[in-house]
């Protein structure tokens, strides 16, 4: 906890020299070069509101370097696309982004699934793409990862969210050791995040010597849960964990409770979203982790909160704000160091540059320590347990994990 302390102390004071202060060299200068980075997320639909969380922190990063002249000679533009969650529909949008040679960069997605139908089409272009929300491990790590035999399919993909791996262990270590619960009933929603999220729950929680009395799967865009709800009303299960989203998740754990079973119902940060709340009128006790630690406890995070407020944005940063503006600062910077490494001018290979610099990024953002590995996944491995109280989410413990 000491070392995260310094860590996260420095990041305040490089956030406040560097991306907060009024004055600066502000755009709008004819000679500046301009640099598009996407935003690619669902702007619409049941999950706008982390869309929209999105793009807005995406916004403000790219509102912020511009104000400050961070890159000298180019002017930051920010494109943004709804994909509506479709993996199809993030397809074509890709593919506008490849078209448009000024887009050196792309921010998004938020669904792992949407995610994989875009990374080839980018890599195969050299188009650099950050996520900050996409945990599937398969994503950086390839098919492989669980028996061991990471390789990294896409050069081209980065994120400043932790893995499934990762967030699934630490939800089972705390559900198991601080939460005290030892019989759970899973439940996914077949996609790529809630499945992969649910396998890695699945194997920690065993390892530690939980038992899962049932594993089962719904569809995502069904409301009615009756027929589950029963299943684990007589299952005896002391818990239920739910890889998938909040749009079904919340009317899940109300039915459950409606049901007679006074038990929480645990995600991940797919459900860690006030819709959840508002879609739930008896979620309290309910549970979720998310990614890094919640920003309003980071000092780092002072200046992006503040100016977030000032912006006026109309809807909140959600649960992917600090680390979007984090995704979206690490193109940035990235841009920075190629223009630095070529006299100050953006060079004509910019995408293949851009790229390239993307290994040598490392900066205090609004989440702490920014940077990656090999994979191309955050160095930054660590998660928050939240739970529902007095209708809100209050953060239960943070730490940082890796599984064993």
């Amino acid at each position: 906890m000491l070392i995260l302390t310094t860590v996260l102390t420095t990041g305040a004071l490089t956030l406040t020299a560097c991306g907060s202060r009024d004055e600066g060299k502000g755009g709008g200068d004819g000679d500046k070069t301009t640099v598009v980075i996407g935003v690619d997320a669902p702007l619409t639909g049941d999950l706008s509101a982390l869309g929209l969380g999105i793009k807005n922190s995406a916004d403000l990063a790219v509102k912020t370097a511009n104000k400050e002249g961070f890159v000298e000679g180019v002017e930051f533009k920010l494109e943004a696309t709804d994909d509506q969650a479709q993996p199809s529909v993030g397809q074509q949008n890709a593919q506008k982004f490849i078209s448009n040679k000024e887009v050196l960069g792309v921010v998004g997605p938020l669904n792992s699934n949407v995610s994989q139908s875009m990374q080839k089409p980018f890599n195969d272009a050299g188009l650099v793409q950050v996520s900050p929300a996409n945990t599937g491990t398969e994503l950086t790590q390839g098919d492989g990862w669980k028996t061991g035999d990471r390789k990294r399919p896409f050069k081209t993909f980065f994120r400043t969210a932790t893995t499934d791996q990762v967030q699934g262990d630490f939800a089972a270590k705390y559900l198991f050791n601080k939460a005290k619960v030892k019989k759970v009933y899973i439940i996914d929603d077949q996609k790529t995040y809630g499945a992969g999220l649910a396998a890695s729950f699945k194997d920690t929680f065993t390892q530690l010597g939980g038992k899962v009395v049932k594993t089962d799967h719904i569809n995502p865009e069904d409301r009615d849960f009756n027929s589950v709800v029963t299943k684990v009303k007589n299952s005896g299960a002391k818990a239920v964990y739910y890889g998938g989203e909040y749009p079904a998740a919340g009317p899940l754990s109300q039915q459950l409770k409606d049901s007679g079973a006074k038990i929480p119902l645990m995600g991940g940060d797919g459900i860690y979203s006030a819709d959840f709340i508002k879609l739930n009128k008896k979620a309290e006790g309910d549970l979720a982790t998310s990614v890094g630690k919640p920003v309003e406890l980071l000092d780092s995070a002072k200046t992006f909160i503040e100016n977030y407020k000032k912006a006026g944005y109309k809807d909140a940063y959600e649960a992917y704000g600090g680390g979007t503006y984090d995704a979206t600062w690490s193109i940035i910077e990235a841009v920075k160091i190629a223009v630095e490494e070529n006299d100050g001018k953006l060079p004509e290979d910019a995408r293949a540059k851009v790229l390239e610099a993307m290994s040598k990024v490392k900066f205090d953002g609004v989440t702490g320590s920014v940077s990656f590995d090999e994979y191309g996944d955050t160095t930054n491995t660590m998660m928050t347990a939240y739970r529902v109280e007095g209708k809100e989410w209050k953060p239960e413990f943070s730490g940082a994990y890796k599984p064993e």
